[in-house]
């Protein structure tokens, strides 16, 4: 059933990873497959037998051709630096060519306690796997770049976090597991081959057109094209109202997908202060510090690849400053065009942030929805709408906003109709909300899986009103609001 492996990383030298196979457990059961991801990836599923599956994705059972290994990577945590992380729970089995020619990584998260695990148990609860699977596969239908969920399987097996809870193995699928830590791993040991055989396989699997460079202009390319990525990728974010919880450097990819949801949330009531991580107790990944974390993480970077950047180090650092400073200017351009896309516009005007930031503030002081807010806006073209108004505890900010709004509108030189088409297809309705995730988890952790599909079922179709699931486009009353989430590590 599994494509062939190309097993691309396997190749690199020892010092890379640890070779590791799964380890087996006791009554693995499927009980999620993505069988749209799965022809994407090439597999047979023709061929496809429930049990086996079962067997693959809990590792009970290593695919042919599959050379399992856990990656080593170093990572500044919460700001702290931890010389050697790596896979503590995580196996790669390989990577294999999709449909499209792309090289995709395929790994088993949950699989046991690898070298790298530090004292835990290398295992995975139930809770987050469902919800990575949930919210990445979400972020994927919103557009946003992403590792992707293939399988989720139960183990048969207890794990013990804050309380007992049912075991799980996620299949995740990424672009590859290359990350800021995996070059700071090599960079702390002063290991400048490793670093640059890092950077080629970087540039290789990711920005190939760099190839193509001098030797002198390739690697400072590197972070620039890593840093574009991010910008955008991050301008995305903050355009849903999602909060990653935990931008670690281990957590940044080299590809510029989301990677690892640990303790994430969408927001609900607009807070720029806003944080749902239980470990991030500052308050550093906050969603309105992610652009300069992301800025940060980008820093440590361009700090491994400073000899070879150039050979002069002074002159290095000058031109690695240079390209990280450029980081705030084209973040602001993004973010930028994604807002202004979320209010129906697409020439550029010079006032445009003043708008923006001027409903921003509106939705602040109302405690307005963010996600439902934007939404209503293809209802508010023309006049009030009080689905809107509704949403807004101080209406005054709002009410005062519309006019500006709308006068910037009949700008854009098309009809209203036109326009509440471009909000409702950038403006998603159905959203992972905090509450309802939980309520499926809650409810898998008893042997109900019945919620889960359900939820699964309304995130694959964001942006079109879905009739008979209303309760899934509205916040969670307050006494089921969930303001703390957990990483399950």
């Amino acid at each position: 059933m599994f494509p062939e492996f190309t097993l691309r990383y396997a190749r690199l030298p020892d010092r890379f990873f640890l070779r590791f196979d799964p380890v087996p457990v006791t009554a693995p059961r499927l009980v999620a497959f993505n069988r749209p991801l799965a022809e994407q990836l090439g597999f047979d599923l023709a061929a496809f037998e429930e049990h086996q599956a079962a067997e693959w994705f809990a590792g009970n059972a290593v695919p042919e051709g599959a050379e399992p290994l856990a990656q080593a990577y170093a990572g500044h945590q919460f700001g702290h630096f931890n010389p050697r992380l790596g896979d503590g729970r995580a196996v790669l089995l390989g990577e294999v060519t999709d449909r499209e020619g792309r090289l995709r990584d395929i790994q088993l998260k949950g699989a046991g306690m690898t070298p790298f695990s530090r004292g835990a148990d290398g295992r995975a609860p139930l809770g987050p796997v469902l919800r990575e699977y949930l919210v990445s596969e979400a972020m994927h239908v919103l557009g946003v770049p992403t590792t992707r969920a293939l399988a989720a399987v139960t183990t048969g097996e207890r794990v013990f976090r804050r309380v007992p809870e049912p075991g799980a193995v996620l299949t995740r699928v990424a672009a590859s597991h290359l990350r800021v830590g995996t070059f700071q791993y090599f960079a702390a040991r002063d290991d400048l081959e490793a670093v640059r055989t890092l950077a080629d396989l970087a540039i290789e699997r990711h920005y190939p057109a760099l190839a193509e460079r001098e030797e002198s202009e390739r690697y400072l390319a590197l972070v620039e094209a890593v840093q574009a990525r991010q910008a955008s990728l991050v301008a995305r974010w903050m355009g849903l109202g999602f909060i990653h919880g935990v931008m670690n450097t281990d957590n940044c990819s080299i590809a510029g997908e989301t990677i690892d949801y640990g303790p994430c949330a969408f927001m609900e009531a607009y807070d720029p202060a806003m944080v749902f991580s239980s470990i991030d107790e500052g308050g550093r990944y906050a969603y309105r510090n992610q652009p300069w974390i992301a800025q940060w993480n980008l820093a440590r970077l361009a700090e491994t690849l400073i000899p070879l950047i150039d050979d002069d180090q002074e002159r290095a650092v000058e031109r690695a400053t240079a390209v990280i400073k450029a980081f705030e200017g084209q973040y602001e351009a993004e973010w930028l065009a994604v807002m202004r896309e979320k209010l129906g516009l697409v020439k550029e005007e010079e006032g445009d942030r003043a708008l923006v930031e001027a409903l921003l503030e509106a939705m602040q002081t109302g405690r307005a929805d963010f996600t439902l807010a934007f939404r209503r806006l293809g209802e508010a073209v023309e006049e009030d709408d009080p689905a809107l108004l509704e949403l807004f505890e101080v209406r005054k900010g709002i009410e005062a906003w519309l006019p500006r709004w709308r006068e910037r509108l009949a700008r854009e030189d098309v009809g209203m109709a036109e326009v509440a088409g471009r909000i409702r297809a950038v403006n998603p309705l159905y959203i992972p909300r905090n509450h309802r995730v939980e309520e499926a988890l809650a409810a898998a952790a008893e042997g109900d899986f019945a919620p889960f599909e359900t939820l699964r079922e309304v995130l694959a179709d964001p942006f079109t009103e879905q009739p008979g699931r209303e309760d899934y486009t509205r916040p969670a009353p307050p006494s089921e609001a969930v303001f703390r989430t957990f990483c399950g590590t």
